[in-house]
């Protein structure tokens, strides 16, 4: 990881005294005192009432970053920017390599996205220069619609402890729970840019911050929150009924398709991991599926997953056990598996046996920012609502939907290899799996909420 900046407080922004409830303004209005800028070439200036990047052709991003370092803070701003072919972004507890960009230094931390596109991932989570993106608006759709183009839009971001929540005009956007950057700077950015849109304009005004007496705003209960603590729940998750699935600790609550107890072989439990070990690669013939104790029909699944290189593996649900298969159990499956090494991944018809794919039924959307490398950890994500509709999710972004049921689920089965399992995929309930495929795989994270 790149260096840290010092945490040594240098000059910084004035303090308008007459602002009420101990808010404080980072831009005075007329000056870049308490701000510098690192990164790209991208030109900052103060215009009106509003501090101004000019998008610049041949750089990469640029950064006007505060001085001064902070912990837990409530930050508000408005932001607009010129046209919907670009973004920026805002850093929160950010640092720099300062030896990147032939000594200009490389930002990295947690952003928070502002995306005027048709994409709309405005108050989304994008980790700068690290981990990619955290909290894309695929995972609240209903956000897409907070930013308006071409306008101000008022953004606030919350910093309290492990927490990073984000609001855009007023709307619930994204709520993450990480497990690092306590501290850093706060960063205003203009992005690289294709020539065409060389001279385009950010603004950004109203900069003001608190870092006492904080307050958190309610947040929806209905909105997913990706926790990066592993094994853990957020208060919040624990209010609105997740439940950890993998205590992080022991077997409990899991159980071999085989029988009542866990298997004595081909798993293990350790460091935090529930991991299927490397045997021949072939389906549950070490220590075989394992199941959870418990059955579900509506849920919304989360779980955590490292792939060895060339390995395969699935998380299957709606797995009932009847049908008395030799080898795996069968159920609906979200592919777990790598595509560049398993010959599985060009079998089956128009990549429906890849990553986050429903196995042999659906291929998964292809977005390459979705996909980890091997060796990292991977979120993935299955939901399932009361009429039968199914969402796939990688890392945050959305794979597939399909309706269970539906004729073009069914015309799908029947050119499928699940074909000759009558009304296959349509069990009432069933068990969540994870399957043995004789490569060592690793979970963690594994939690579930169900209705009330």
């Amino acid at each position: 990881m790149a260096a840290m900046v010092s945490n040594a407080v240098l000059s910084y922004a004035q303090t308008d005294k007459s602002n009420e409830k101990g808010w404080t303004n980072l831009f005075d209005g007329k000056t870049l005192n308490g701000w510098k800028s690192v990164g790209g070439k991208a030109p900052y200036s103060i215009e009106g009432d509003a501090i101004v990047g000019r998008m610049t052709k041949g750089t990469p991003n640029s950064f006007l970053i505060t001085e001064k370092e902070y912990g837990d803070f409530i930050l508000e701003l408005d932001v607009k920017l010129e046209g919907n072919e670009t973004n920026s972004g805002i850093q929160t507890r950010s640092h720099l390599d300062p030896k990147a960009n032939d000594g200009r230094g490389r930002v990295y931390g947690r952003q928070v996205e502002i995306d005027p596109s048709s994409r709309a991932w405005t108050g989304g989570i994008y980790d700068e220069a690290r981990r990619g993106w955290i909290y894309p608006l695929d995972l609240n759709e209903n956000a897409k619609k907070a930013y308006k183009v071409e306008e101000f839009n008022h953004i606030r971001i919350e910093a309290i402890g492990d927490e990073l929540r984000t609001w855009v005009n007023d709307i619930p956007v994204a709520y993450v729970v990480d497990t690092i950057d306590r501290t850093g700077f706060i960063g205003l950015q203009v992005h690289g840019i294709p020539p065409k849109l060389d001279g385009k304009k950010v603004y950004f005004k109203n900069i003001k911050i608190k870092t006492t007496d904080l307050k958190s705003k309610g947040f929806p209960k209905d909105r997913y929150i990706v926790n990066l603590k592993p094994n853990e729940l957020a208060d919040a998750e624990k209010k609105k009924g997740v439940k950890l699935l993998f205590d992080g600790k022991t077997n409990k609550g899991w159980r071999s398709i085989h029988g009542d107890k866990f298997p004595e072989r081909g798993w293990e439990v350790k460091d935090g991991q529930m991991t299927v070990l490397k045997s021949d690669g072939g389906e549950s013939t070490n220590g075989g599926d394992i199941v959870t104790k418990d059955k579900y029909a509506v849920f919304d699944l989360s779980f955590e997953f490292k792939l060895s290189p060339g390995a395969n593996s699935g998380v299957k649900y709606f797995v009932t056990l009847k049908e008395k298969s030799k080898g795996s159990a069968i159920g609906l499956e979200y592919q777990v598996l790598d595509d560049a090494l398993h010959p599985d991944a060009k079998l089956g018809r128009d990549g429906n046996r890849t990553l986050a794919s429903l196995y042999d039924l659906i291929t998964s959307n292809r977005d390459d920012r979705a996909r980890r490398p091997i060796g990292e950890w991977n979120r993935g994500r299955v939901v399932v609502t009361a009429d039968n509709k199914v969402e796939h999710y990688l890392n945050g972004i959305k794979m597939l939907s399909y309706e269970r049921g539906s004729k073009a689920f069914k015309d799908q089965v029947q050119i499928s290899k699940y074909k000759d399992w009558e009304n296959f995929g349509e069990a009432k309930e069933g068990f969540i799996l994870l399957q043995d495929h004789g490569d060592r795989v690793s979970f963690r994270s594994i939690k579930i909420n169900t209705p009330n």
